[in-house]
Parts: structure tokens; C-alpha cells; sequence
């Protein structure tokens, strides 16, 4: 295991980044002690968008259908609310 002093971290960062991708785990030293370990991340694949998951979950929330208009005028009286009647269309 590499050891790595706190003013290395600051002066040597190309070292650093090239310990990690190389997959070493490195034991930081301040003042003669060591405070700390860092390891490098694992490669967890990214999560996929499920649209079917997505569609059972709004399914469940059970929201009512709005049209344009309904939207609009919900979001007006909230501006209106929160703003003032001095909104201009």
C-alpha cells in the first residue's frame, strides 16, 4: 500500500489520479501519523430508466388528468397567490 503526505496531495495530484485509476488504495500521512485511507470507487454501472416502473408508480399516485387550460389557471392563481395581482399576461 502507497503512503501520501498532505502536502503531496496538494503538490503531486497527477500521481494521485493515476494511483487511483491504477486501482491502489493510499494511506495518508499528517505529521507523522496516518489519518486516513483512500481507496478508489468502484465502477458501478449507471441506472436505466424504466418507463414501465415509471408508468406503475403514476398509476398508484392516482392524479387527476388537467388540460392546458386547467393547468394554466391553477398556475396562475398560485403566482397570483405567492406574487401579487400585478402579473401580466
Amino acid at each position: 500500500m502507497n503512503l501520501i503526505t498532505t502536502t503531496q496531495l496538494r503538490t503531486n495530484t497527477k500521481e494521485l489520479v493515476a494511483a487511483f485509476l491504477a486501482g491502489q488504495e493510499l494511506k495518508v500521512i499528517h505529521r507523522s501519523k496516518i489519518i486516513g485511507v483512500f481507496k478508489p470507487v468502484e465502477n458501478r454501472p449507471l441506472k436505466v430508466f424504466d418507463a414501465k416502473k415509471f408508468g406503475e408508480i403514476t398509476k398508484k399516485l392516482n392524479l387527476p388528468h388537467l388540460t392546458e387550460e386547467e393547468r394554466e389557471k391553477r398556475y396562475r392563481s398560485a403566482m397570483e397567490k405567492k406574487h401579487g395581482k400585478g402579473i401580466s399576461r
